[in-house]
């Protein structure tokens, strides 16, 4: 008997994959701070999906800005579908011209370590979503 239970116990689920983001956005705050953009989700695992990207958040905010060739590498993902939804972030920022940035957001156990160059101008303190949807 303790041999069949022990057999139909839940399969072991696999382990968790590498996945990265490649993206671009722009956006602009007047307290209220919107940006969007597109990218390409792709795994170690041979998947890949395109993606829209949104960030929303209010604060003490005002500027315009925009990023290209931007990178994200995800942590505790186990399939592609794990990515989708929405993302807490706080953020600081201050920029003038030509700058770079750096942030992780998180949903649940899954972590995104986001980085960029961009250009345009932002001073302020933000709080909100970063959204992350099938394209």
């Amino acid at each position: 008997m303790f041999v069949l239970m022990t057999g139909m116990s839940e399969p072991a689920r696999a382990g968790a994959i590498d996945c990265e983001l490649r993206f671009s956005m722009s956006g602009w705050s007047v307290f209220y701070k919107r940006s969007t953009g597109t990218g390409v989700v792709t795994c170690d695992n041979g998947q890949s999906m395109k993606v829209k990207i949104s960030a929303k958040g209010g604060g003490l905010t005002f500027g315009k800005s925009s990023i290209e060739d931007g990178l994200g590498k995800f942590t505790e993902v186990y399939d592609i579908d794990d990515i989708i939804g929405g993302y807490a972030t706080a953020e600081a920022h201050a920029g003038a011209s030509k700058s770079a940035s750096a942030r992780v957001v998180t949903k649940g156990p899954i972590s995104l370590a986001l980085s960029g160059k961009g250009r345009g101008w932002d001073v302020g303190v933000a709080f909100g979503n970063f959204i992350i949807s099938r394209r």
